[in-house]
Parts: C-alpha cells; sequence; structure tokens
C-alpha cells in the first residue's frame, strides 16, 4: 500500500452547525470552532501529507479559496477532501439543503480536493417512515452526480446518530443508492458492526477510508493507537484488497490534538 495518510483537522476546537443554521437550513454547515492555521501546521508537523476539512470551515475561505491553497502548500500538505452532510429526507427542506451542498462542493472544487463526503438521513423522533430510505438514497445519489459534475468522488459516511447506524441499516441505505462507501471504523464498531467485515462486504464502493479508535467506557472516540478497536484486521483486508486509496485518520476531539495526530502516524506506519 502506498503510504497516502491524511487527518482531518476538526479536532482543534470545538465542533458544531453554523448557528445561523438553526434558522436557516441552507446555512447549516459542521464547523470546527478553532484556528485552522494551527491545525494545519500541527498536522504537517505530525507527517501527514493532506487535510480534511468540514464545509463549514472551507465555506469560511470562499473568495480566497487560493490563499487557502498556498496556506497548505507552503506546509506541504493539500486539501485532500471535505465533509458535509443532511437530512436528506424532508422534501420541503431538500432544496435549501442541496444549495448548501452544491456551494461546498464547489469550494472543494476550486480547492483541488479530490473526496466529498457526506453523512446525515435523519432519525425521525417516531422512527423511519415508509420511503424514507428510498428517499435518502435518492438524495445521496443527487449529492454523487453533484460531486461527479465537478470532478470530485462521493462517499456516504454512516454515522452514529442517523439512519445509517448498523450494519443492516447501512444495507438498507446501499439498495437505493450508486454513491461510495467512506467507512468509519469507530462509528461503525460503536453500533455493532465490524467494520472489516462491512469493508470487505462493500469493498467495491470503498475508495476513501476514515480511521478512528473508539473506546466502549467511557464512551469516546480515541486515537488510532489505543482504545477498544483492534484495527489490525481492517488494515489486513485493505491490504489484501490491494487498497492504494486515501486513509484519513480522524479524531473529534483530543485534549492535545497535535499528539494525537503523531501517535496515530506512528501506529499507522508500523502496523502498514
Amino acid at each position: 500500500m502506498t503510504e497516502k495518510f491524511a487527518y482531518h483537522a476538526n479536532c482543534w476546537g470545538p465542533l458544531g452547525g453554523h448557528p445561523v443554521g438553526v434558522t436557516s437550513i441552507k446555512d447549516l454547515y459542521y464547523q470546527t470552532f478553532g484556528d485552522m492555521r494551527r491545525a494545519f501546521a500541527d498536522i504537517a508537523a505530525a507527517g501527514y501529507r493532506a487535510v480534511e476539512l468540514f464545509d463549514g470551515n472551507l465555506v469560511d475561505h470562499a473568495g480566497n479559496v487560493g490563499q487557502l491553497r498556498q496556506v497548505l502548500s507552503d506546509l506541504g500538505l493539500q486539501l485532500l477532501a471535505v465533509y458535509s452532510g443532511a437530512n436528506f429526507i424532508y422534501p420541503d427542506v431538500l432544496e435549501d439543503e442541496f444549495w448548501r451542498i452544491e456551494r461546498a462542493a464547489d469550494l472543494a472544487a476550486q480547492a483541488g480536493a479530490m473526496h466529498f463526503v457526506v453523512g446525515g438521513g435523519a432519525k425521525r423522533a417516531g422512527g423511519p417512515r415508509e420511503g424514507d430510505y428510498e428517499r435518502l438514497g435518492a438524495a445521496l445519489d443527487r449529492v454523487a452526480e453533484v460531486a461527479r459534475a465537478r470532478g470530485l468522488a462521493a462517499h456516504y459516511h454512516p454515522h452514529l446518530s442517523t439512519m445509517a447506524e448498523t450494519p443492516e441499516q447501512i444495507r438498507r441505505v446501499f439498495a437505493h443508492t450508486r454513491i461510495g462507501f467512506c467507512p468509519d471504523t469507530a462509528h461503525l464498531a460503536a453500533a455493532g458492526g465490524d467494520p472489516a467485515a462491512l469493508i470487505a462486504e462493500h469493498y467495491g464502493r470503498v475508495s476513501y477510508v476514515h480511521l478512528k479508535g473508539w473506546q466502549r467506557t467511557p464512551f469516546a472516540f480515541t486515537p488510532i493507537d489505543r482504545g477498544d478497536l483492534d484495527l489490525a484486521p481492517t488494515l489486513r483486508v485493505l491490504r489484501d484488497r490491494n487498497f492504494d486509496g486515501w486513509i484519513t485518520v480522524e479524531l473529534d476531539s483530543w485534549s492535545d490534538p497535535a499528539a494525537g495526530a503523531r501517535d496515530s502516524l506512528e501506529w499507522l506506519r508500523r502496523n502498514l
């Protein structure tokens, strides 16, 4: 496997959504409320070659995307991927959600990204209704088309708190869409799945991977060199399939994000 390792910049501050999105869905971007320049410098110093950003942190650079590219280039980095998401199942707000997704995809392409990742599929208070998985699948196909038109590869990221948590729910989503699969090892395991088995099952959709550690008690995401999730089987599946895509290490929160990034890369290099 070629060394193509990136890191998500979401660990350098509190995570949330843009507050305007509470009353205006079109503006409900993901956001890390932190210093992205510091994040980029720490990620580069740890030895990674690329970064992934939330859509809201990329929108912060609307109008000066060239400057963002230069900052990254000066550190020996590139923008690899952008992460977005939406409810996807409510017809009344779908066009506003796609206004946001299309804007993020436009900026991702301008910034030189390769991958566009989305999570979502809202969990209704009363549980899924008839047609929800079909609506989600149709929306994800539309995401794939938005990305393709801009030269990006689109991926669906199954995520806790969405309609795609368990292996069976993930199968239901993929039965209705052709979008790619961005497996996140911690989310898959925390929902009761086997990340290695799910990657093998859906490998035809996999060209981009998120690695994340996880501990059961107290529940927390961790750097990949610790926690309760054995990632060796996942790496074995990727090696056996001659995976040659990018692997992004992701960690939502950590007291010392630079150390978490370094420790994860050292573990990844030892084990690959």
